[in-house]
């Protein structure tokens, strides 16, 4: 058996005080988010339920009075058995978990997750969706008490409200007592004899609903917004759950993302690369002008700053990165290859030859051959 007193750490004459104070302190350690283990968490079920019963005063006095929150006595077997009434609480533990008092109708909803597609300049700045989706709603016909209006559940007849009954049980011992859930109340205590219509007796109905979601700036695919109580609503007036709104971004024609930066291949002439010239790239922010300075390789990359993605944490935005690309003409008239050629004998180039600035080992072997 266990002693809620020694459970808590507590003396039998302490406070209220002390006793919430002793939960507290305790419920800290043992709290599962806190200590994952399997007896802890044993321990966490032990003490949460030796401060229900010492918490309330009438419980207590029946705890201290027979060793039962409902004051039943620690007497006998009835119809024999011998003088076991000391270990009652041990066989009604053993075949049937001792009682607990009636269930709830009350349940918290369920979580929910939706799926957001959004366009590439909403996380550039954050905006403003408005989803539609089906979900559970709190009857507003019975406001989820779950009964017709102008009528209560009425009390269990077979288990007088406690959500338990207790039957005489034969065993080697004589006779003991097995505590079952009230297979007519479903152990909740009370039955609903009038429910509502509308949700026929759930306290909820499915219903479509529209909702505004602010999505910030920063986001990024993948991630989820967590909109607290705005999930499923519970049975029988139970609180709502979560709902969770996952990102997704749909592909652009000019930028790609990495980070909150924004990256982007502009092609330039050779002729353009070559003199030098400015081009304009269309930004989120407006049209940008971008200089391209002569002798500008392909590869390159010319940033503009604070033109990116806002940082989902804190202020400031990444960069556009702009990579050069510079295109050389795949067909040419007989005038632009005579005027090539007359460009590359001006530059002392001859053609069908290449240069490198570093020169491989066979290369100066080759050379080193020739010379002798």
């Amino acid at each position: 058996m266990t002693d809620y007193y020694e459970a808590l750490g507590v003396s039998r004459d302490a406070s209220t005080e002390d006793i919430k104070k002793a939960y507290r302190k305790k419920a800290r350690k043992l709290h599962p988010d806190v200590n994952p283990s399997d007896d802890a968490a044993e321990q966490f079920k032990t003490l949460g339920r030796a401060y229900e019963v010492l918490s309330d005063p009438e419980k207590r006095r029946n705890y201290d009075a027979t060793g039962d929150e409902n004051g039943r006595a620690a007497g006998g077997f009835p119809g024999g058995g011998g003088g076991f009434g000391g270990f009652s609480d041990i066989f009604e533990t053993f075949f049937g978990g001792g009682a607990s008092g009636p269930a709830s109708r009350t349940r918290r909803g369920q979580d929910s997750l939706l799926r957001v597609k959004i366009d590439l300049e909403d996380a550039v700045f954050g905006t403003t969706k408005e989803v539609e989706f089906e979900t559970a709603v709190t009857c507003t016909v019975c406001d989820g008490s779950c009964t017709r209006e102008g009528t209560t559940p009425s009390t269990c007849p077979d288990c007088h409200g406690q959500g338990q009954v207790q039957r005489p049980m034969r065993s080697i011992l004589g006779t003991v007592i097995q505590t079952e859930t009230c297979a007519r109340c479903s152990g909740f205590g009370n039955i609903i004899e009038d429910p509502c219509q509308e949700c026929d007796g759930q306290g909820r109905v499915r219903e479509r609903r529209s909702l505004k979601i602010k999505i910030p700036a920063g986001v990024d695919k993948g991630n989820r917004i967590h909109l607290s109580g705005e999930g499923e609503a519970g049975m029988a007036g139970g609180p709502s759950g979560d709902l969770f709104i996952e990102v997704d971004i749909r592909p652009h024609e000019v930028f790609t993302r990495r980070g909150n930066d924004l990256h982007a291949t502009v092609s330039v002439p050779m002729t353009a690369a070559a003199l030098g010239t400015t081009v304009t790239l269309e930004t989120f922010d407006g049209p940008e002008e971008l200089e391209v300075r002569p002798g500008t390789q392909s590869g390159e990359v010319l940033t503009l700053r604070d033109r990116g993605i806002g940082h989902l944490r804190g202020s400031g935005r990444g960069a556009i990165k702009v990579h050069l690309k510079v295109e050389t003409p795949s067909k040419l008239s007989d005038r632009q290859k005579e005027l090539l050629r007359e460009f590359a004998e001006d530059r002392g180039e001859e053609l069908g030859e290449s240069t490198t600035e570093h020169r491989g080992v066979f290369a100066k072997l080759r050379e080193r051959w020739d010379a002798l």
